[in-house]
């Protein structure tokens, strides 16, 4: 005695498997790139400006241990947030569509010292913050 109108398919509906993929795939890349970022800092705490790229003075300048400790207390949080967002949060998305954006630019200032680098990470952001939209686009 039910309606034929209140029956499922069993197929799920297209968007919300592409919004809980995307999700998944940036909360993964923010976990990474969290847990790159601590290591980044983590190296420039303890290496000082040994592995730094030598180059002309630039309008942004900051001490090593300073960037290492920026990038060392940004990462935790990334990851921490990357973590969170497994677990289905919706706020946790939005925070973390903002924390990859500080790590964007955070990155953005590093280019001078550390190019490659900050590039990788800059586009994992970038990536991140494609993938959270989306999940938050593809919502019923």
């Amino acid at each position: 005695m039910t309606d034929s109108t209140s029956r499922r398919s069993g197929k799920p509906a297209t968007g919300t498997a592409w919004a809980v993929g995307a999700s998944t795939f940036a909360a993964c890349l923010m976990l990474m790139v969290g847990i790159f970022q601590a290591v980044e800092g983590l190296a420039a705490i303890v290496n000082g400006t040994d592995f730094l790229i030598k180059g002309p003075t630039y309008v942004f300048t900051f001490n090593a241990s300073t960037w290492g400790w920026i990038h060392l207390i940004l990462g935790v949080i990334i990851a921490v947030a990357g973590a969170a967002i497994l677990t289905g949060n919706i706020v946790a998305r939005s925070v973390g569509i903002g924390l990859a954006v500080l790590s964007a630019i955070a990155n953005f200032l590093w280019l001078p010292y550390y190019p490659i680098w900050a590039l990788v990470i800059i586009a994992l952001n970038v990536f991140i913050i494609w993938g959270l939209a989306k999940a938050d686009l593809g919502r019923d």
